[in-house]
C-alpha cells in the first residue's frame, strides 16, 4: 500500500508517517493484495484538536475514517479501528452475497482474533441496516433558505425539497460545524 500522508497546521515529522504506516498497515491483512492501493491521510491540528482523516479507495470499495481527539496517536488508533469495523461489516455483507449466488471468490481474507489469516469461515458481529420505517410525501418547490427552516421547524438533520429555481431534488443538511450543506443531483 502506498501512503500519502499530509498535514494541515501540522507538520509531518518521520516518527507521526512511521506511526500512521505502522497502524494503518496493520489492515492489509484483510485483503487478497494491496499492491496498487493508495491510502491517503490528512492530518489536521485546530484549537488543540487532533483530526485524521483516512481515505482508501479500492476497486468497487472506498474505505473512509475520521476521528478527532486531543491526542494524535489516540486519533490515530481510533480511525483504525473505525477502519476495521467498517471491513469487517462490508466483509461479512460481501461474503454473505457470495456464499447466496455460490462464487468461492471472496473479496477480503478471513482472519481470526489473534490476527493470523484463516482458512475457515468466521461469523463477525452484525449490523444489519435494518429498515424500521417508510415515508412518502410530495416534494413541495422551494428555495434552500425554506428548505433550511422546515428542517429546523422539524427537528431533523436534512430536510428533502424541490429546488423552485432548477425543478429539481435537493437536500439540505446541517454539518457537524454548524453551518448548512447542499446536496443537488445532476
Amino acid at each position: 500500500m502506498k501512503y500519502n500522508v499530509r498535514g494541515e497546521n501540522i507538520e509531518v515529522t518521520p516518527a507521526i508517517r512511521d506511526y500512521v504506516e505502522n497502524k494503518i498497515g496493520k489492515i492489509e491483512r484483510y485483503f487478497d493484495s494491496t499492491d496498487n492501493a493508495e491510502c491517503k491521510v490528512n492530518l489536521k491540528v485546530y484549537n488543540n484538536q487532533q483530526k485524521i482523516e483516512v481515505t482508501i479507495p479500492m476497486t468497487g470499495l472506498v474505505l473512509r475514517a475520521e476521528e478527532s481527539h486531543d491526542d494524535l496517536y489516540a486519533a490515530i488508533d481510533l480511525v483504525v479501528d473505525k477502519l476495521e469495523r467498517q471491513i469487517r461489516k462490508h466483509k461479512t455483507k460481501v461474503n454473505r452475497k457470495l456464499r447466496d449466488t455460490g462464487s468461492p471468490k471472496y473479496l477480503f481474507n478471513e482472519v481470526i482474533d489473534n490476527g493470523a489469516p484463516a482458512h475457515v469461515t468466521v461469523e463477525d458481529e452484525e449490523d444489519e441496516a435494518d429498515l424500521v420505517r417508510t415515508k412518502r410525501y410530495n416534494l413541495k418547490p422551494m428555495d434552500s433558505e425554506e428548505a433550511i427552516l422546515q428542517m429546523n421547524l422539524l427537528g431533523h438533520n436534512f430536510f428533502v425539497f424541490l429546488n423552485a429555481a432548477t425543478n429539481e431534488t435537493n437536500v439540505v443538511y446541517k454539518r457537524n460545524d454548524g453551518k448548512y450543506g447542499l446536496i443537488e443531483s445532476y
